[in-house]
């Protein structure tokens, strides 16, 4: 049983890995960053376009490993549409949850991004799973919207 759920979290990190979801520039971005892991060469740069205190949009582009673009991806999807005070409490959970191994109160809450709690046991790639993570809540400071603007990886 537990090998089966591994095995389906692998596959969810390879899909979004090598097919991922809200690729690309945002042409209508009210704020932008970039965040780059000089360890293993990820470099992302996440665009936001926020409207009446809701991120209505988010994308991202640049390259990096399975982890770091499936992170990626499926922050883009869990966060899109959602108010920023959600937006934050998702981003500390997330960052709790990969970081120390914390268990999310509500499994709703991080719903797929779950999947990433493996991630802590390669210290290494915990950088890879917050990268685009920490680009977003830079992205989202009032004077984000400099292209440009980076972050580097924290823990």
């Amino acid at each position: 049983m537990i090998g089966d759920v591994r095995e389906l979290y692998q596959a969810m990190i390879l899909d979004h890995g090598r097919r991922p979801r809200n690729f690309g520039r945002l042409q209508s971005a009210t704020g932008s960053a970039e965040g780059f892991n000089p360890l293993c060469g990820d470099r992302v740069t996440v665009f936001v376009r926020v409207e009446d205190g809701v991120l209505r949009d988010i994308t991202f582009e640049g390259q990096g490993c399975a982890i770091c673009t499936a992170s990626a991806s499926m922050m883009t999807e869990r966060l899109k549409g959602h108010p920023l005070d959600e937006v934050e409490r998702v981003f500390q959970r997330f960052h709790e949850l990969v970081v120390n191994g914390a268990k999310p109160d509500d499994g709703a809450d991080l719903a797929k991004l779950a999947v990433f709690e493996g991630v802590r046991a390669f210290p290494v790639r915990i950088k890879c799973a917050t990268l685009a993570w920490h680009a977003l809540r830079s992205a989202l400071q009032p004077s984000s919207g400099e292209p440009g603007k980076g972050v580097s990886p924290h823990e």
